[in-house]
């Protein structure tokens, strides 16, 4: 007995090495059922999903292309700009240096000027004293002589028109002594 139950129980219990054809036709139905679903839904899916993303990440390269781009292209507007704003700066740091040299030169010419009117004024003004005081020693020189030569002559000079005709006199042989004696000392 213990023999045919042990047939009898091997034929029971199925091989496990060996598929049942049931589960695997229906296994192969799923298979199928589950790629006709995977193909006609969410493959189109996946491709439309992976065509926006590579469309968004090729903008994005493009964009950033020109972006970088336009910042080349504004980075040498500004160095032009920068270039010509220097040179710009170096003109007027010139034309104020050149400014500066005619204003220096103007002033000195008016300062010039100026001494030279002064001086002027100055020589002017010395001259006016030299004259006063020149007539103020004739005039002092003349009361002085006349005064002298009355006490020598013994006679009174006191008629103006003598005295001014003796005291210039007198004032004339002094000068011709004054040049004779001067062009004697110039001569030695």
């Amino acid at each position: 007995m213990l023999k045919t139950e042990l047939v009898l129980a091997s034929e029971e219990v199925p091989n496990p090495i060996v598929p049942h054809v049931p589960e695997l036709i229906l296994g192969f139905i799923a298979f199928l059922l589950l790629l006709f679903v995977l193909k006609k839904y969410v493959v189109p899916r996946f491709e439309a999903t992976y065509e926006e993303r590579t469309k968004l990440i090729e903008g994005g390269i493009e964009r950033a292309e020109k972006a970088q781009a336009e910042a080349e292209e504004n980075l040498a507007q500004y160095k032009a700009q920068l270039a010509e704003a220097r040179s710009e700066a170096a003109k007027i740091r010139d034309d104020a240096r050149l400014e500066a040299e005619q204003i220096k030169a103007e002033l000195r010419t008016e300062a010039e000027a100026e001494s030279q009117r002064i001086v002027a004024q100055g020589q002017a003004q010395l001259q006016a004293q030299k004259a006063q005081i020149i007539a103020e020693l004739r005039a002092e020189l003349g009361r002085n002589s006349v005064e002298l030569a009355s006490r020598i002559v013994g006679e009174s000079l006191a008629d103006d028109a003598r005295r001014h005709g003796t005291v210039d006199r007198f004032l004339a042989e002094l000068e011709t002594a004054g040049a004779n004696g001067a062009g004697l000392g110039a001569g030695k």
